[in-house]
């Protein structure tokens, strides 16, 4: 959310906003996370871009991200992540999601039950 109240969240909205003269939504903030991660994993294998490598390299990789901490299940390989339950409401002419919940650390419901 855009209204997610951390220092790099802001910094994050405030560098797309003016980048696009819009609001960074999910799919974007995808794109980010999904960037920092093949970066970091590259760097992790000295450059090494066979599967191998950069899937071991992903594993357990933990990083803070605009929408919180996030980490990759070394057993899985499934995105771990902070999940937000909020209200929209409208602030200064625009709706915005207001988070009142956080459930801290959770994994695929889905594939927790194999």
């Amino acid at each position: 959310s855009a209204a997610r109240d951390s220092k790099m969240n802001k910094e994050y909205v405030a560098a797309f906003e003016k980048a696009n003269n819009m609001r960074p939504n999910f799919i974007s903030l995808g794109g980010y996370d999904g960037m920092h991660l093949i970066y970091e994993a590259l760097n992790k294998t000295g450059g090494k871009t066979d599967g191998d490598s950069l899937i071991g390299a992903m594993k357990g990789m933990k990083w803070e991200s605009p929408r919180g901490p996030i980490s990759i299940d070394p057993d899985t390989r499934e995105i771990v992540q902070n999940v937000y339950m909020g209200k929209v409401e409208k602030v200064n002419g625009q709706l915005y999601t207001i988070p009142f919940a956080t459930y801290e650390a959770v994994k695929d419901p889905l594939k927790m039950k194999k």
